[in-house]
């Protein structure tokens, strides 16, 4: 099938530091299996990691390494566009269009701005709550058929449907709905605090990094919390450890250790250590590649540049369609 006629699939992330096993788990593994179907945009969501507290200084240097995290993981810019979302001004522009269609009610009720804001008291700034209109630009710019999802990000495709809906009332039809593409992820919880999700913000021990190196990924697993080995119910923590061998290690493996709590036979710095050899074995290759690009920030760049011309073409056209039909062009 020629890209031409390939269906199209959308993606971003933000570029706010290092990501984790569970990014990787939850999207990027994701990503790498889609550009070999669809004729898929991924972009770095930079506009978007500026609604949070940030350090200028280091947000260029934020967005190399996750650039340098896409390509070393697999995603191939012959396959795929993969470009920065501050290097095409367009879905800016598109954002403000949408604005002035979209109410702010529905703004205040996204679940997104209610836990971002809480965790940031100090800085409930006005793009916080915007952020899924610009989300919809940059969607919709693009005309994808789907956008890969998880089930806790549905409310912001359906609000990016919503402005479809209420754009193609007033100005005619031009827009079609997105259909989310839900992905089936591993549900991957903090080393420490196995009730909740793997996340940066909780701290450094809470999270494998795709960047460790083995003796980190090892240190970091004798904190995880696991249980006493005498639990009728397979703990949280333990859980956890048996969900991330099944994605690093063998099914072999895997059994044997759900067999050994079972029967209360385990021996979880045994788990640990496999698991640990697991994933620093799977990622070598992957942090490899990632420190080989990286001392060659000007071929990372290129790739960001050729991506951007790339997705310029389309969003220069969607655009000046807008604008058009808007009536102000």
């Amino acid at each position: 099938m020629s890209i031409k006629n390939k269906q199209i699939v959308l993606s971003g992330i933000q570029p706010t530091g290092e990501l984790h096993i569970g990014n990787y788990l939850g999207s990027l593994k994701n990503f790498i299996e889609l550009q070999d179907k669809y004729q898929c945009y991924f972009f770095i969501a930079t506009y978007h990691s500026i609604t949070e507290s940030y350090d200028p200084k280091v947000k260029h240097q934020q967005i190399l390494d996750l650039a340098a995290t896409f390509l070393a993981a697999g995603l191939d810019p012959k396959k795929c566009i993969i470009f920065n979302q501050a290097d095409i001004p367009e879905c800016t522009e598109l954002a403000w269009i949408f604005n002035t269609i979209t109410p702010i009610s529905e703004l205040y009720r996204m679940t997104q701005f209610k836990d971002k804001s809480s965790k940031q008291v100090k800085n409930i700034n006005a793009g916080l709550l915007d952020y899924p209109v610009l989300q919809a630009a940059d969607i919709l710019l693009y005309k994808p058929n789907f956008v890969p999802v998880g089930h806790d990000q549905l409310q912001h495709l359906e609000l990016s449907n919503e402005i479809v809906r209420w754009f193609n009332n007033k100005f005619g039809e031009y827009f079609q709905p997105i259909k989310p593409l839900l992905t089936k992820t591993p549900r991957v919880m903090s080393l420490l605090e196995p009730d909740k999700k793997m996340s940066k913000s909780a701290g450094p021990n809470h999270y494998i990094a795709l960047s460790d190196e083995p003796e980190v990924i090892k240190e970091k697993l004798k904190r995880a919390v696991t249980g006493t080995g005498t639990e009728e119910v397979m703990p949280a923590g333990a859980q956890n450890l048996i969900t991330l061998l099944s994605e690093f290690g063998t099914q072999k493996q895997v059994e044997y250790f759900q067999n050994a709590i079972q029967n209360k036979t385990i021996k979880y710095s045994e788990l640990k250590e496999t698991l640990s050899t697991a994933i620093s074995d799977k990622l070598a290759d992957f942090r490899a590649e990632r420190n080989k690009l990286l001392s060659n920030p000007k071929k990372i760049e290129l790739v960001l540049k050729a991506g951007a011309k790339k997705a310029e073409k389309i969003a220069k056209k969607t655009l000046k369609e807008v604008k058009e039909l808007i009536g102000v062009a």
